[in-house]
């Protein structure tokens, strides 16, 4: 599929809510290694900006979602919404996690396509598939 480089989107942000907000952020900036761009509060509530890179939006059916979860965990278990980031060094990004208490869901699994992935769980339960290129 020939993905154009701009379209009708400029920036696709995901917001998630975190219940545990300070241990979310040390899972994405300690574990994941990203710096906050910005920092916002407002009433009592506090956001950060975390900057990904390039993003995409995969909209699957539950078939595939199934497919997915069987070939990178051996099960059905991820819920509506997972990430799945890119990183250049999977055993060093899996490792970075694991230092900085993340949940491991799956170690490094080959797939079908040649990538090589592995699941985490944020502190909050949200899915987060890692994934390096073949």
């Amino acid at each position: 599929m020939n993905v154009p480089k701009r379209g009708p989107i400029v920036e696709l942000r995901v917001a998630i809510t975190a219940a545990e907000y300070e241990q979310s952020l040390k899972f994405y900036c300690a574990g994941l290694g990203l710096a906050p761009e910005a920092e916002f509060s407002n009433e009592g509530g506090r956001a950060t900006l975390l900057v990904l890179g390039q993003g995409t939006l995969e909209v699957f059916d539950e078939a595939q979602a199934s497919a997915v979860d069987h070939i990178e965990v051996g099960r059905r278990v991820s819920g509506r919404i997972r990430l799945a980031l890119e990183v250049p060094d999977l055993e060093q990004a899996v490792q970075r996690l694991l230092d900085h208490g993340a949940t491991l869901v799956q170690g490094p699994v080959l797939t079908p396509w040649g990538d090589m992935n592995a699941r985490f769980e944020d502190p909050d339960g949200t899915q987060v598939t890692l994934f390096q290129r073949a």
